[in-house]
């Protein structure tokens, strides 16, 4: 069997080639830098939602790359109430959530710092404050010992395992990770970026706890590309990104680690992934920017505690439908006072009634006017069938169903005015759209097309 990469006599002396990574390198560091200036130059309240976001994202996939899902509302919570900002109402918080953001805002936060056993030793604990992984007790704030016999990487049912990855022997532990801190901790001539790349597979190569290695590895390299923008706050998510490619980042530490010391392939999937990652973090700063539009449009709007705090859970990446018991639960009221406030989101526009109905009743937020424009494109959709009852007589099947094509082509039409950012949409093209759909006797929600003309006006 071909030796893993730190069974070879020139274990751990990486090598790589600077002439084939130094054009995504010099791409990398581009869009590092305008990104970090875009998000620099928000206001201090946008720059700080902006953090809450990138950070809670960070958490939430590097657990979930293991395989784990942690409550978005506790990790939001958790990381709120550690930097100081006010969201609201906390939602309550288990242990091994704050364990997970105590870790992630260490490394972050405290980037200056030197890494140190002592300090992995805390991270590994706050990750698993039971002392178990699942059911199994584990070694906690120590170095895996010999008892817990090899450590292997290994998937497929149990008698037909496929090892992927065999790590260094317990024995090896100390004098590996004593020469891992050092490097880390030196002054290094090495591009941070780079520096981040070989830092994360060199841990993760080590694996040095029974378990946590992954989340530890990614830590360490936010922590150390940190250090490479000189500054705690994070604008993107690495593992957002290697959660999407998650099936490839596998792959590529698989060959890596049964390779030789050059390890050019593994640095430049690093720094792709990297650079789709900054790409990603225009979705938050889009999201920030929504957000803050939102508000200068309604700070007039009477509007109490309770709905605040929905709108800014709705805003914020709200996870599913909102419906009334949804809303109770949230807010921490009765269904009769989720209705009342959620008949009065809807009154002023800001809520509209999703398609379905009866039990299932849902509702989205208006917060732009592609909102509006996609809550009547879905109810064009889903209700085309009703021209065929409520407009001109059908001559026969064949007339129906080209009447009803026609009718959710022009519902896909208005939901395609939202999405063209370089062409905001005006309420003619609006109104065009309408009365294509009034020649094909089809007229939809009226209290839908205010809504629309109402976002238009108000410049959302």
């Amino acid at each position: 069997m071909m030796p893993y990469i730190h069974e070879r006599p020139d274990w751990p002396r990486f090598r790589w080639s600077h002439d084939v990574l130094a054009a995504p390198l010099a791409v990398v560091r581009h869009h590092q830098g305008r990104l970090i200036g875009r998000m620099e130059g928000l206001g201090f309240q946008l720059r700080a939602e902006a953090v809450l976001q990138s950070l809670t994202e960070e958490v939430l996939k590097s657990s979930e790359i293991e395989g784990e899902r942690l409550d978005p509302e506790q990790v939001r919570s958790s990381i709120a109430r550690r930097l100081g900002m006010d969201i609201g109402a906390l939602a309550p918080v288990d242990r091994n959530v704050e364990g997970v953001v105590e870790m992630m805002l260490d490394a972050t936060q405290n980037y200056r710092a030197p890494l140190t056993e002592e300090r992995l030793f805390g991270w590994h604990a706050a990750l698993f404050p039971t002392g178990r992984s699942g059911m199994a007790r584990i070694t906690v704030g120590a170095w895996r010992t010999a008892e817990a016999g090899p450590m292997q990487v290994v998937s497929g049912p149990v008698g037909r395992e496929h090892v992927h990855f065999e790590a260094p022997g317990a024995e090896r532990l100390a004098a590996e990770m004593g020469a891992f801190l050092a490097w880390f901790n030196a002054s290094s001539s090495i591009d941070p970026v780079i520096f981040a790349a070989v830092a994360h597979l060199w841990f993760v190569t080590i694996h040095p706890f029974e378990d946590g290695n992954g989340r530890i590895a990614r830590a360490i390299a936010d922590m150390a590309l940190a250090r490479s923008e000189g500054s705690p706050r994070r604008f993107y998510s690495m593992s957002s990104q290697i959660r999407v490619e998650r099936r490839a980042y596998y792959e590529t530490l698989e060959r890596t680690q049964k390779g030789d010391l050059d390890i050019t392939p593994w640095i430049s999937w690093f720094l792709e992934c990297l650079d789709r990652a900054f790409a990603g973090a225009q979705t938050i700063l889009a999201s920030v920017l929504r957000k803050a539009r939102f508000w200068d449009v309604h700070a007039a709007a009477a509007l109490n505690e309770r709905q605040r705090l929905i709108i800014n859970r709705l805003l914020g990446g709200f996870e599913g439908k909102l419906t009334s018991s949804r809303y109770a639960a949230l807010a921490k009221c009765s269904q009769d006072t989720a209705a009342r406030d959620i008949e009065d989101l809807s009154r002023q526009g800001i809520l509209a009634r999703d398609p379905a109905g009866g039990r299932s009743t849902s509702y989205s937020l208006i917060a732009s006017t592609a909102d509006a424009l996609d809550a009547v494109a879905r109810w064009v959709l889903a209700n085309s069938h009703l021209a065929v009852r409520d407009g001109p007589r059908a001559a026969s099947a064949e007339d129906v169903r080209i009447r009803t094509e026609n009718i959710e082509a022009i519902g896909r039409e208005i939901q395609e005015l939202g999405r063209d950012a370089n062409a905001p949409p005006t309420y003619a093209d609006f109104e065009a759209r309408l009365r294509s759909l009034q020649d094909l006797g089809f007229y939809p929600d009226d209290r839908l097309v205010h809504l629309v003309a109402q976002a238009i006006h108000r410049g959302l």
